[in-house]
C-alpha cells in the first residue's frame, strides 16, 4: 500500500500545498489593505440624522389602495423628498409621500443620489443601468452604476427600484475581492465559504495529514534510532548469481541488506540511494522461506521474481545468518575508469557517448546490460554544453539556468547501445538530456545527463558495472522489440548482436518517437532491414504534422497491436523485449496482458524510474 499511497500523497500534497500558499498569500494581502477603503467608507457620506416626518403627506392607506398586492409599506427619504416604499411579490416600488404618485429612479435621479452619497474629489460620470453586477452581488434586482473619476476609481451602486445606495466600490476593494475569491475558493459567486471546493480541500488536507503520519511511521523504525554500537552484530553471506560465494560481511541488527552491504563497500546499483523508489537494488533471498514481499517489492519486481525469492535490498531487514544472491559479482565493489573518445548528437536531445575503458571488457558486458556512471559534484556555465547548429533552435527553446550544478555525488544508470565486440571494446552509451520542468516552477536539469552532456573527447569518467539481467534469450523463437526514446540503446545492442551472429528467426522492431528528427539511428535501422530478410523496422511517429507518408502515425503500442499483434497467428510463440519511457512501457505491458501473453515471455527494462 505504501508506494501508491506515497504517490497519491505527493500529488495531492502538491495541489493542497498550492492552495495553502494561496490561503496564506491572500490572507496576508487582505490584512494589509486599508479596511476603510475595502468597506467603501473613505468617500462615503454618513447617513443624515433622523428628520421629522412632514405633516403634508398623504396617509399610507391611500398609497396602499393604489398597490393592491402590497405586503408591507415603510416611510423613507429620497434626498429631500419623503417617500413610501411598498413591497410586494415583485420587489419594491416608490411612491411620493406628498401626492401618492409612483416614482421612478431615472438616470438624473440616480446621478443625484450617487453624488449625495459621495464626498470625494471625483466628478460623477453618466449612470449605467445594469441587470446584475458582481460588485453588488447581494442585490438581486436591477441597479444603477455611477463611476467617479478619482484616483481610486470609485463606483457607487444604487437600487434601480428604491434608489438605496447598495455599495461604494474602488480599486482597493477590487483587489481585495480577487484575493477573497482565492481565499474561499468560490470562483463563481465569491460569497459561499462552504462551497464544495473548500470542503473537498479540507477533507484532502485531513487525509494528507493522516497519510503523512502513516508514511512517517512506515518510513522509520525504532531500531534506526538505536546507535549502531548498541545493536547486535549480524553476518550476511553474499553469493554471485551463479552460486559462487563472494564474501561474508558484518553489520548491525536493524540495518537493511542495502545498508549492510554499503557499510562494507559493496555498493548495489541504486538511483534513489535506498529510497525504495528505483528498484535497482534487487537481491535474491537464499532460503526456503523468504520474507513476505512488501508493497515496494510488488511495485518494482515481477511476480515471477517474487516467487523465487527476489526482494529489494533497501527494504529487506538483516537477519542472523542471512544469505543473498546479487547480480554483478565483483563489479559491486570494483570501479573502472574510461576516456571519452567521441560525443555525437544523434537527435536534438539524444547523444551517443563513446568511452574507451581502461580495461578489456569481458563477456559480462552483454547487450542489455547497463553501467552506473559516477556523477561527481560540479558547477559550470550552461555554455559548456555544446549545441550543434542543426539543433540550436531546440536548445534555445529551453529555459536552462545560467549555472548548472550538482552539490552531491551520485550514480546514474545508462545502457550499452552497441555490443562491445562490435565496437572494438568501446562502450557506447545513448544519453537523453533531461531538461527538468520548463515552467514557472522550474526544476533543475537532470544531474547525470547534464554531466555527460558537458563531456568532451579526452575527458575521463568513472563507472561501475556492468549490471542487469535484461538480455536476449538463447532460442529461435520469433522476437518482437518495442521501444521509445532512450530505450533505443539496449534494444539496438540486442538486435545487432542477434543479426551479427546469424540469427534466422523473425525479428521485429517497433520504435515510437514524437517526431522523425527526435529518433536516433533511423538510417541504420532501415539499412539493417534491407540487408536482413528476417528483420523488419517500424518507426511510429506520434505527431501527425511531422509524419511522412512512409511512417506509421500514433502511439507505438497501438500501432504494433493494429499492424502485427491483432492478426498474429501465435503470440504464444513470441518473445517480447520492451524498453522506453514509463508511460509507453506501462501501456505496452498492459496490452500484452490483455492479449494473454505470459509474463515469462516479456522482458523489459524500465530505466528504474
Amino acid at each position: 500500500m505504501t508506494p501508491w499511497m506515497r504517490r497519491i500523497h505527493k500529488w495531492l500534497g502538491l495541489a493542497i500545498g498550492l492552495q495553502f500558499v494561496l490561503w496564506m498569500a491572500s490572507g496576508l494581502v487582505m490584512s494589509l489593505l486599508s479596511h476603510d477603503k475595502v468597506q467603501g467608507h473613505e468617500f462615503r457620506v454618513h447617513a443624515p440624522a433622523e428628520r421629522a416626518w412632514p405633516a403634508d403627506t398623504v396617509p399610507a392607506q391611500a398609497v396602499l389602495k393604489r398597490a393592491v398586492s402590497a405586503q408591507s409599506i415603510a416611510s423613507a427619504w429620497l434626498l429631500d423628498r419623503p417617500v413610501y416604499r411598498v413591497a410586494d411579490r415583485d420587489g419594491q416600488r416608490l411612491f411620493d409621500a406628498r401626492d401618492g404618485r409612483p416614482l421612478t429612479i431615472d438616470r438624473t435621479l440616480a446621478r443625484a443620489l450617487a453624488v449625495a452619497s459621495y464626498s470625494g474629489p471625483g466628478q460623477a460620470q453618466a449612470p449605467v443601468l445594469l441587470d446584475w453586477t458582481q460588485e453588488a452581488r447581494t442585490h438581486e434586482g436591477r441597479s444603477w452604476r455611477v463611476d467617479f473619476d478619482d484616483a481610486d476609481r470609485t463606483t457607487v451602486y444604487l437600487s434601480a427600484q428604491t434608489g438605496e445606495v447598495l455599495a461604494h466600490r474602488n480599486s482597493t476593494w477590487r483587489v481585495f475581492d480577487v484575493f477573497w475569491m482565492l481565499h474561499i475558493m468560490d470562483y463563481a459567486g465569491r460569497s459561499n465559504f462552504n462551497n464544495p471546493l473548500v470542503v473537498g480541500t479540507g477533507i484532502g488536507g485531513l487525509w494528507l495529514a493522516l497519510t503523512g503520519m502513516w508514511l512517517l511511521v512506515a518510513s522509520f523504525h525504532l531500531r534506526e534510532f538505536v546507535p549502531e554500537r548498541w545493536r547486535r552484530s549480524r553476518e550476511l553471506t553474499v553469493y554471485a548469481a551463479n552460486g559462487g560465494k563472494l564474501r561474508t560481511v558484518k553489520s548491525a541488527a536493524g540495518d537493511s541488506v542495502y545498508v549492510a552491504l554499503a557499510r562494507n563497500d559493496l555498493q548495489l546499483p541504486s538511483n534513489c540511494g535506498g529510497g525504495q523508489s528505483c528498484g535497482l537494488c534487487e537481491v535474491r533471498y537464499r532460503g526456503a522461506s523468504p520474507p513476505p514481499p512488501t508493497a515496494a517489492d510488488r511495485a518494482h519486481l515481477s511476480q515471477g521474481k517474487l516467487k523465487i525469492g527476489y526482494r529489494l535490498a533497501c527494504n529487506l531487514p538483516l537477519e542472523e545468518g542471512m544469505e543473498v544472491e546479487v547480480a554483478g559479482g565483483p563489479n559491486l565493489w570494483t570501479e573502472h575508469d574510461a576516456t571519452v573518445e567521441r560525443v555525437v548528437a544523434v537527435a536534438p536531445f539524444l547523444r551517443e557517448i563513446v568511452l574507451k575503458p581502461g580495461h578489456a571488457p569481458g563477456p559480462e558486458y552483454q547487450p542489455g546490460a547497463y553501467l552506473q556512471v559516477h556523477v561527481p559534484d560540479y558547477e559550470f556555465p550552461r555554455e559548456r554544453i555544446a549545441r550543434p547548429d542543426e539543433h540550436r533552435g531546440d536548445w534555445e527553446a529551453l529555459d536552462l539556468p545560467d549555472s548548472l550544478c550538482n552539490r552531491e555525488a551520485a550514480r546514474r544508470s545508462y545502457s550499452l547501445s552497441l555490443p562491445v565486440d562490435k565496437a572494438d571494446g568501446r562502450l557506447h552509451l545513448l544519453v537523453r538530456f533531461s531538461p527538468g520542468r520548463q515552467d514557472r516552477k522550474r526544476q533543475a536539469p537532470g544531474r547525470g545527463s547534464t554531466y555527460l552532456y558537458s563531456l568532451q573527447p579526452g575527458d575521463r569518467i568513472r563507472f561501475s558495472g556492468p549490471f542487469g539481467d535484461f538480455a536476449v534469450r538463447a532460442n529461435a523463437r520469433e522476437k518482437i522489440f518495442i521501444g521509445g526514446g532512450a530505450g533505443m540503446a539496449p534494444l539496438r545492442a540486442m538486435i545487432h548482436s542477434l543479426l551479427d551472429r546469424g540469427a534466422t528467426e523473425r525479428i521485429h522492431y517497433w520504435y515510437g518517437t514524437r517526431t522523425a528528427r527526435d529518433a536516433p539511428y533511423m538510417d541504420e535501422m532501415a539499412a539493417l532491414s534491407r540487408d536482413n530478410a528476417n528483420f523488419s523496422w517500424h518507426p511510429v511517429v506520434s505527431e501527425a504534422a511531422e509524419c511522412g507518408d512512409a511512417l506509421l502515425r500514433g502511439l507505438v503500442h497501438e500501432a504494433v497491436h493494429e499492424h502485427l499483434l491483432k492478426e498474429h497467428a501465435s503470440l504464444l510463440d513470441c518473445d517480447f523485449y520492451l524498453c522506453g519511457p514509463p508511460a509507453m512501457l506501462a501501456a505496452t505491458r498492459q496490452l500484452l496482458q490483455r492479449l494473454g501473453v505470459p509474463e515469462a515471455q516479456v522482458a523489459f527494462d524500465d530505466f528504474k524510474i
